[in-house]
């Protein structure tokens, strides 16, 4: 389904971008692996990649920095001829109510969850137009859709996120390119795990389906909107939260 494509996933060392990167490489594409501090677990995505007979490489990279992202899209391009596909998935959380929140835990957010995935689409937006082709997914998130209280950061991030995936969708259409975003609901990772048990039944009460989702069902929605089945689709923020965002 995917191959011959470059895909670049942000943010995958771990989590749902491990398992969009694992995700993609199996579909055939060639899947670069950033990360920005988490060498030894990149590099472990990229042997398991490899074993399975597919083809990766790690970048390391702070996507938050505009220069450095410059250099990843630069030198991606470079090495392998095309960038087809952009997984803006790199992000962090600075929980806070807002009158404890302070201005670094919010700008750190912005910087990183925001910017960082402006800094990539910037970078990559000149490539994809040349090629007259590409695909672009943003991960947002149902909090940026719905808010979450002590999360005015990292909501304001993704639902950041939502709008500028619109204004790109816009912007590049005509050139055969392709932007949407993903708007996970509580998805079972290492973050989720450390949830004390009425903590996770408190957040089952909201979801329709009464489970959490799995980092694969973000993957195969990543890898659907990655592809040409979704050629027709462009500027749209596909919820997968087992309906607890409707």
């Amino acid at each position: 389904m995917l191959e011959r494509k470059t895909a670049v996933v942000t943010g995958a060392s771990r989590g749902i971008g491990k398992e969009v990167a694992l995700t993609l490489a199996g579909y055939g594409a060639t899947v670069i692996v950033n990360y920005c501090g988490s060498k030894d677990k990149a590099e472990a995505v990229v042997e398991e990649i490899i074993a399975a007979g597919g083809k990766a490489k790690a970048y390391q990279g702070d996507v938050s920095d505009f220069e450095t992202a410059k250099e990843m899209m630069t030198s991606v391009k470079k090495e392998f001829g095309s960038i087809d596909i952009l997984v803006n998935n790199a992000g962090i959380t600075k929980d806070n109510l807002i009158l404890k929140m302070s201005e670094e835990e919010f700008d750190k957010v912005i910087e990183v969850n925001l910017k960082g995935a402006f800094n990539c689409m910037k970078h990559v937006s000149r490539i994809m137009l040349r090629q007259k082709y590409g695909h672009i997914i943003n991960m947002s998130s149902v909090s940026g859709v719905m808010g979450n209280p002590g999360q005015v950061n990292y909501c304001a991030s993704k639902a950041g996120i939502i709008g500028m995936t619109k204004s790109l969708a816009r912007e590049l259409g005509s050139r055969g390119i392709t932007v949407n975003a993903i708007a996970p609901g509580y998805i079972q990772t290492e973050m989720t795990d450390v949830l004390p048990e009425e903590v996770k039944e408190s957040i089952l009460s909201t979801v329709p389906l009464k489970r959490m989702g799995q980092t694969k069902d973000i993957a195969e929605t990543v890898a659907f909107l990655a592809s040409d089945k979704a050629a027709y689709i462009t500027g749209q923020t596909i919820s997968v939260d087992g309906g607890m965002g409707m």
